[in-house]
C-alpha cells in the first residue's frame, strides 16, 4: 500500500484536490488523505465546503493559523515535519501558491519525499505577489509538475525544469466546478439574497494592492456606486476587505449605496450559483478567472498581471489596470452590453483529476 498526502491550506486548495482524492478512490492500492494547514481556517466555512465537495475531513488539522509570511511559513514546516514523521508518505501533492504550499514542499523535500506540484508553471511575472514567490519556489524543487494551460508547460521550460516531469493534465479545480454544476439545485442563495438571473454583478476583492489602500479602496467604492445605479452589485466579503473598510472608516458609505447586497463569505455551491447566474464578475482573484471562463461568463480582472493568460487569450476574461478611470472604462462597456467572445481552454473538461492521478500511480509503481 502506498501513502499518498495532499496539503490543503486555503479556501482554492479545497477545489483543486477534491476531485483528485475522488480520482484516487480507484486505487485500492494507494491511501489518499489530506492534511489541513490551517492557514486559512473558520469552522463553518471548511464544514460547507467539505460537504459541498463530499471530500473527506482531513486526517491531520495543523492549527497554524495567521501570521506573517514567514511565521506562517515557518510554522507550516515545524508542524507539517511532525506529520511526515509519524505517517511516512511515499509521496505529497501540493497545489496552488498559498504559503501552505511551499512551506510543505520544503519540508518533504528535505526530508526526501518526493513532490507533486498540481498547478505548475503559471507565472504573473509580478514578483512582489507574494504567490509568485511561492509559485516559483515550489516549482524548482518540485518532482512532478501538472500543468493547467500551455504557458505553464512554456513558463517551466524556461526555467529550466526537467519537460519529461512537466505534464499538461489540465484543471482540477474546473473539475470540481463540473461536479458541483450537477448539485446546484442544493443552492437557494438567489431567493435567499432577492437576485434574478442576469440582473446583478458579482463582485470580489482582497488583493493587498486593491485593498490596504485607502484612496484604492474608496475608488472602488465608487466603482460599485456607479454599476449600481444599473444593477444590483453582490459582494461576499473578504475578511481583509472587511477590516479595512471599517478601519478606514468606510463602512458607512459603502452601506448608503442602495443597490448593494453585501454577504460573509459563501460557501462553493453559492458562491457557484452567484456566479454562474450573474451579468458579469469584476474581480481581482486568480481562480475566478478560470472559473468564469470555463462557465462562459465574463470577467473583469482589476490587476496589473495575470498568471493565467489562457482566460484572456481565449477565455472570457479582460485584464483592466487597477485605476478608477481604466476601471469605469471597462465597467461601463460591460453594462452597455459590448462584452468579449470566449472559449474554454484545451483539457479544462473535468477530467483532469483522472490523469493527475493515472500518472502518479504509476510512477508509485515503478518505484516498489
Amino acid at each position: 500500500m502506498k501513502k499518498v498526502i495532499s496539503v490543503v491550506g486555503a479556501r482554492p486548495n479545497f477545489m483543486k484536490v477534491a476531485p483528485i482524492h475522488r480520482a484516487f478512490e480507484k486505487y485500492p492500492d494507494i491511501e489518499h488523505f489530506l492534511v489541513h494547514t490551517g492557514q486559512h481556517y473558520d469552522k463553518n466555512m471548511s464544514d460547507a465546503f467539505f460537504q459541498d465537495l463530499e471530500m473527506p475531513h482531513p486526517k491531520h488539522f495543523l492549527s497554524v493559523g495567521s501570521g506573517t509570511h514567514a511565521q506562517q511559513t515557518a510554522n507550516v514546516m515545524v508542524e507539517f515535519e511532525k506529520v511526515i514523521e509519524i505517517e511516512r508518505p511515499d509521496l505529497v501533492i501540493v497545489v496552488g501558491d498559498v504559503n501552505s504550499t511551499v512551506a510543505c514542499s520544503l519540508t518533504a523535500v528535505k526530508l526526501h519525499i518526493p513532490v507533486v506540484h498540481v498547478e505548475s508553471g503559471l507565472r504573473s511575472g509580478d514578483r512582489e505577489m507574494p504567490e509568485e514567490i511561492n509559485r516559483i519556489i515550489t516549482d524548482s524543487i518540485c518532482n512532478i509538475a501538472f500543468v493547467t494551460e500551455k504557458s505553464g508547460k512554456e513558463n517551466l521550460l524556461n526555467e529550466n525544469y526537467p519537460a519529461e516531469n512537466i505534464h499538461f493534465v489540465g484543471n482540477t479545480m474546473i473539475d470540481s466546478q463540473y461536479f458541483a454544476l450537477q448539485r446546484l439545485h442544493g443552492s437557494d442563495v438567489l431567493n435567499r439574497l432577492g437576485l434574478k438571473e442576469k440582473e446583478y454583478v458579482l463582485s470580489t476583492v482582497h488583493r493587498p494592492s486593491n485593498v490596504d489602500d485607502k484612496q484604492q479602496l474608496n475608488d472602488l467604492i465608487d466603482i460599485f456606486s456607479m454599476i449600481s445605479k444599473s444593477k444590483t452589485v453582490v459582494i461576499p466579503m473578504h475578511p481583509r476587505t472587511k477590516k479595512n473598510i471599517d478601519s478606514f472608516g468606510l463602512t458607512e458609505r459603502l452601506e448608503s449605496i442602495e443597490n448593494l447586497v453585501i454577504t460573509e463569505p459563501l460557501g462553493y455551491l453559492d458562491f457557484l450559483n452567484l456566479m454562474k447566474n450573474c451579468d458579469f464578475v469584476m474581480t481581482d482573484s486568480g481562480g475566478i478567472q478560470e472559473e468564469t471562463t470555463a462557465l462562459g461568463v465574463d470577467c473583469i480582472t482589476i490587476r496589473t498581471t495575470t498568471e493565467r493568460p489562457s482566460t484572456i487569450e481565449i477565455g472570457t476574461n479582460i485584464l483592466v489596470q487597477p485605476n478608477k478611470i481604466e476601471i469605469e472604462k471597462a465597467v461601463t462597456k460591460y453594462l452597455n452590453g459590448n462584452r468579449k467572445t470566449g472559449t474554454v481552454p484545451e483539457l479544462w473538461d473535468g477530467k483532469a483529476a483522472e490523469r493527475i492521478t493515472e500518472i502518479i500511480s504509476n510512477r508509485l509503481m515503478e518505484s516498489k
